[in-house]
């Protein structure tokens, strides 16, 4: 009964995406850092961050709020590739990642394989590396 009137409420609004994933964990931060030094400035912002967060998700102006995340994306999506590359390369103990000196994309190699000769899949840069 909750969960029909909830999709009822959310129908045709936009929701959630990262901008939004990421203003409430800055809200969480911020209220958590309030609490803790007893500001009461990060707890108003934190609730600003809130509340533009709700405000996003009801909604119902797709383009606006497409831009703004596609915005958002621009600036944080090279920080967030970096994430999930380095949790990708700390998981994945089967092989060593190198970044190509001419071009800089990562290149994955299996370890324990000694000096092998490395060709770069999207610049065609060859160099010796050990894995």
């Amino acid at each position: 009964m909750i969960r029909n009137a909830l999709q009822r409420l959310m129908y045709g609004r936009y929701g959630y995406d990262q901008l939004s994933i990421f203003l409430l964990v800055l809200y969480a931060v911020l209220e958590v850092l309030s609490l803790v030094t007893r500001w009461a400035a990060l707890s108003w912002l934190a609730m600003a961050a809130i509340i533009l967060t709700l405000v996003r998700a009801m909604s119902r102006n797709f383009e606006n709020r497409r831009a703004e995340n596609a915005k958002f994306m621009k600036l944080a999506g090279p920080f967030l590739n970096w994430l999930r590359m380095r949790r990708t390369i700390s998981r994945d103990k089967e092989h060593i990642y190198f970044k190509c000196p001419s071009c800089g994309q990562y290149l994955r190699v299996p370890r324990g394989k000694g000096k092998i000769n490395v060709t770069c899949r999207s610049c065609g840069a060859s160099f010796q590396e050990k894995s």
